[in-house]
This record gives structure tokens, sequence and C-alpha cells, in this order.
């Protein structure tokens, strides 16, 4: 049985999924299993998967009919198998020592979630748009007050914290990781002080997160989460300006 199950959810990502997936499988750290979970992808996207079911690290799932970001995630994680959980999206791309590093932070077991540094890209990761950093430990209220682990970055001890899944709504990771957290041991996470991962963006991309996040974050808070309004409005102002502190 696989030590790291790693989780790749795929929606009509042709043009970048054979780079994830080689990043996946070229790391210095072999124990793990890649479940590809396909969207139901109208585009080239399964075919190129199939090019690596031939490696036994490799299991490749494809939905009948679209099920959306959260649902796909979720059939991943039913799929996990390893005391490690992490996420790779199909259009990122990981550094070569990314398990292996953050793999001996979590059997210190001094910690049960580690992320890292993450930067963002247009086309090629030579050409980095920008690089996101977080202080190295990130406890509960940090993350209520801004979302500092990047999906793409993060891994948990799936043996100690148990599976956690998304619900099928905007920022569905970032609750993901808030409710990890908060069972994790020291209710805090280690960020490696490294880029260890690279996220591909467009300005479509960046457009829409910024026009979604006012409203979405507010009812995490109150909806979600079910914080008195006093603090909602405490963590809400926090991340408000940690968000705006990232963008300049």
């Amino acid at each position: 049985m696989e030590k790291v199950s790693v989780v790749m959810p795929a929606f009509n990502t042709a043009d970048y999924i054979e780079y994830a997936i080689a990043s996946v499988l070229s790391q210095t750290y072999t124990n793990f299993h890649l479940y590809i979970i396909d969207d139901a992808s109208t585009d080239a996207t399964g075919e190129i998967v199939q090019r690596f079911t031939d490696d036994p690290r490799v299991t490749y799932y494809r939905n009948e009919r679209r099920l959306g970001r959260a649902e796909t995630i979720n059939m991943g994680i039913d799929m996990a198998a390893g005391e490690f959980i992490a996420f790779c999206d199909s259009d990122a791309i990981w550094e070569k020592n990314k398990l292996f590093t953050q793999v001996n932070i979590l059997q210190t077991k001094r910690y049960d979630m580690v992320c890292s540094h993450y930067a963002t890209f247009l086309t090629s990761v030579t050409k980095l748009a920008k690089t996101y950093k977080s202080q190295e430990i990130i406890t509960y209220r940090d993350l209520l007050r801004g979302h500092r682990i990047a999906d793409i970055t993060g891994m948990y001890n799936q043996a100690r914290l148990g599976k956690v899944y998304l619900e099928n709504v905007p920022h569905q990771e970032y609750l993901m990781w808030l409710s990890l957290l908060k069972r994790a041991k020291g209710t805090m996470a280690y960020c490696v002080p490294e880029t260890l991962a690279y996220c591909r963006i467009s300005p479509r991309q960046s457009f829409l997160s910024k026009n979604h996040f006012t409203g979405w974050q507010w009812r995490i808070y109150r909806d979600y989460l079910r914080l008195p309004y006093y603090k909602s409005f405490y963590y809400y102002l926090s991340s408000l300006a940690h968000a705006m502190k990232r963008s300049v």
C-alpha cells in the first residue's frame, strides 16, 4: 500500500495535464499512488492520461457525467489508501522534491499538516508571475484570517485526521483545510519555506477570484463556520487585508 495518495481532479485540461502527471511521477520520493479523476472531460484529457496508465502508480477514473470539482475530488479522497493525502491540480506542476520534503516533516509527528510556498505562471515555470509565501507555522486562527494553504502544496496525515470531504460551495478547499487544521495536532500546520509547486493562471481566473472573494468569504464565517457576528466581521476584515496584501 502507498504511503502517499495524490489526488488529481481533471476537466478539459488536455493542454496541460501531461506536465502535471509527469511532475508527480518524477518525484524523488516514490512510495505514492496517483489517483486521476476525470470529470467527464470533452477534450482529449482522457486520451493523454491513458498514456500513463501502464505505470502501476497511476489509477485513472472517468465520471460518466460531470459532477463538479468538489465531488470529483471527493471521489479521489474516497480512493486514497495512503497514510498521507496530497493534492495536485491537472494544470499545476510540482518540484521533484515536493513529496520527499513534506513526507519527512510529517514523519517527525510534530505536525499533521504541511504546505509550502508556491508560484504562479502563465505559460512556463521559467517565467513566474508571482511567488506566494506564508509564515512557517500556520495556526487555525491564522487560516481564519486568510487562505494561507495553497491546495497544490497541502498534504495531511489521513491516518490521524481521517478523511475530510469537500462541500459543493465556492472556496470548498479552504473549508476543507480549516476543518483539517482544527483537528490537527496543536491546531497548526508547517509551511515549508521553499517554492515546491507552481500554479498555472489566466487573466480570467484572476478576475474571477477577486470578484468571488467578498461575498463567499463572509458566508464561510457566518453560514458554514457559524461564527458570531463580531468574530465574522473581524476575520472578514483580516482576510480582506490579507488578500489585498498578496495581490500587490
